[in-house]
């Protein structure tokens, strides 16, 4: 027996969820999205990694094509150039190429431990108008004590 008072309730389809063609091309549009932003990501990294290695000769043999550009620049502290600012942690010195020039330098920060009068360094910055170079960054180059014995050094220490 049925009752009369029972009615029929339509039954109500929920529409069937968007496979295939269209679930693909969100995941192709999302990895595209993410592939784009770690490409854009590297090529900035890569572009600020990407520096100039230049002797200060060489800063100095480009003219004025040199200044303003960042890059990094290597030579040797020319004795008694260095004067440490305690107040501001300011160091200047002169850094001195293979041919007797010099080139003023002035870094703000941190001066690492072996940094002395006569030690090969490398500073990055860049080359001002006023002809100091501003250094962003100083790293102290390590001594070369692992480098390979000339013929005369290893004959003198057969003797």
């Amino acid at each position: 027996m049925t009752d009369r008072h029972e009615k029929s309730v339509p039954q109500t389809e929920f529409p069937k969820s968007r496979s295939g063609i269209l679930s693909h091309k969100r995941f192709l549009v999302v990895g595209l999205i993410v592939l784009s932003a770690l490409v854009y990501l590297g090529f900035v990294a890569f572009r600020g990694a990407a520096m100039y290695y230049l002797t200060v000769d060489e800063l100095q043999a480009r003219g004025d094509a040199a200044y303003e550009e960042q890059v990094r620049l290597t030579g040797m502290v020319a004795e008694g150039s260095a004067e440490k600012d305690s107040e501001t942690n300011t160091l200047r010195f002169a850094l001195a190429g293979e041919d007797g020039t010099s080139l003023p330098v002035v870094y703000s920060g941190a001066v690492p431990d072996a940094f002395k009068q006569g030690s090969d360094v490398v500073v990055e910055g860049s080359l001002k108008l006023t002809g100091t170079f501003e250094a962003d960054t100083l790293l102290v180059k390590c001594p070369s004590k692992y480098e390979a014995e000339t013929n005369s050094e290893a004959a003198g220490k057969r003797d």
